[in-house]
C-alpha cells in the first residue's frame, strides 16, 4: 500500500485549487523503486549425476550418434575327471548400443531497451534459471524412462534372483507404505528398502556405491519410522542440491520431486497415486552428453540480443541386474 500523503485539509492545501487527486503521486514525484534483489527461486533436486556412470561419454564427445559397447562373456566352469577329454568352449560376449538421440533447447530474446533500461543482467539470470531447468527436464525423461528397465528378479510381486519371494510391488497391487506399526496389507518404508538391498544382494552387486531414490512422502515416512533420528548420519558435506539425505542398509538415499508418478499410460504403466522407488549401482545406467552449448547472438528480425542453448545427450540401462524397482503407494 502507498505511503499516505496530505489531502486538501492540510493548510495550506497540497492539493492544487480544483483538483480531486493528489497530484504528487499522479505527476510521479513520489517514483516506484524496483528492487535489485529478486525474490529466491528453489528448483526439483536432481539426481542423474549420483545415479548413473559417464564412462562412454568421452567416446562421442567429438563425433559419431552411438557407442556399441561390448560385454563380457559369462565362462563355464566345468568338473574335471581324470584321464577325461576336455570341452572347448569359445567365449562370445554380446554388445549394446548407447544412441545419442536425445536433445533440449531454449532459445530467449532480449530487448535491446529492456537490456539498456534494466537495472540487472538478465540475460545472466535467464542463463542460470535456463541451465538448472534443463537439468530437471533431463532428470525427469531419465527417471521415467527407468521405469520397467530393471531385471525381472529385481521388480515385481515375486523379485528375488534366488528367494524368489520378495514382493516389491505391480501397478495395480503397489506396496501399500507406512512409517512404522503396518496393518494388514502395509508396508512399513524401511522395510521397502531392506527388499530392495535383498534383491541386489542376490545379484552380487557391490555394496559400495549403492543409492534409492524416495519421493518426498516417503522421506517423511523415513524419518518417522524405527529409525527415528538416526537419519541425521552426521555427514560432514552438505547434500545441496542432489537431494541426499543419508546412508541406509549401504544405500545413499535420495529424496526426488522427479520420480514418476500415476496416472502414467505404458507399457509400463502407473495407476494413480502410484510411484516407483528405484534402487541400484552407477554401474547400471550409463549417461553421455555429446554436446552442451549455449551462446548469445544478435538477431536478425529484431533489435534484440538472442541467448539460446542445446543439449545432446543419451542414456540407457546397461546392466539391468544391477536396477532394482519397487511399486508403492502412500497408504
Amino acid at each position: 500500500m502507498a505511503f499516505p500523503v496530505a489531502g486538501a485539509g492540510t493548510t495550506p492545501p497540497l492539493w492544487p485549487v480544483g483538483s480531486t487527486a493528489n497530484a504528487l503521486a499522479a505527476n510521479k514525484f513520489i517514483p516506484e523503486i524496483w528492487s535489485g534483489k529478486l525474490i529466491e527461486k528453489f528448483y526439483a533436486s536432481t539426481v542423474l549425476a549420483a545415479i548413473s556412470n559417464t564412462d562412454y561419454e568421452g567416446e562421442i564427445k567429438n563425433q559419431g550418434d552411438k557407442v556399441i559397447i561390448r560385454t563380457k562373456p559369462t565362462i563355464t566352469i566345468r568338473p574335471y575327471r581324470a584321464d577325461g577329454l576336455l570341452t572347448i568352449d569359445r567365449p562370445e560376449g554380446g554388445n549394446t548400443e548407447l544412441l545419442i538421440d536425445k536433445g533440449d533447447y531454449f532459445n530467449l530474446a532480449l530487448d535491446d531497451v529492456m537490456r539498456i533500461q534494466s537495472d540487472i543482467n538478465l540475460l545472466d539470470i535467464w542463463s542460470d534459471d535456463a541451465g538448472e531447468q534443463m537439468k530437471i527436464v533431463v532428470d525427469r525423461a531419465v527417471l521415467l524412462g527407468m521405469l520397467g528397465a530393471a531385471h525381472a528378479k529385481n521388480r515385481g510381486a515375486a523379485a528375488g534372483m534366488i528367494s524368489g519371494d520378495v514382493n516389491l510391488g505391480v501397478t495395480g497391487t503397489p506396496l501399500s507404505v507406512v512409517a512404522r506399526s503396518p496393518t494388514t496389507g502395509q508396508v512399513e518404508i524401511l522395510d521397502v528398502i531392506l527388499r530392495l538391498g535383498q534383491v541386489l544382494d542376490e545379484q552380487n552387486i557391490p555394496e559400495s556405491g549403492r543409492w534409492v531414490i524416495i519421493p518426498a512422502w516417503a522421506a517423511m515416512m523415513l524419518k518417522q519410522s524405527e529409525l527415528r533420528q538416526a537419519y541425521l548420519t552426521g555427514d560432514s558435506i552438505s547434500p545441496l542440491r542432489n537431494g541426499r539425505i543419508g546412508q541406509i542398509d549401504r544405500f545413499t538415499v535420495y529424496v526426488s520431486n522427479l520420480l514418476p508418478r500415476g496416472p502414467v499410460t505404458g507399457p509400463p504403466a502407473l495407476a494413480t497415486g502410484e510411484t516407483p522407488i528405484f534402487a541400484g549401482h552407477p554401474h547400471g545406467l550409463t549417461f553421455a552428453s555429446q554436446f552442451t552449448n549455449i551462446e548469445t547472438l544478435r538477431s536478425e528480425l529484431s533489435f534484440s540480443t538472442l541467448l539460446r542453448g542445446l543439449q545432446i545427450y543419451g542414456w540407457k540401462v546397461l546392466d539391468s541386474i544391477a536396477i532394482a524397482e519397487a511399486i508403492v503407494l502412500k497408504a
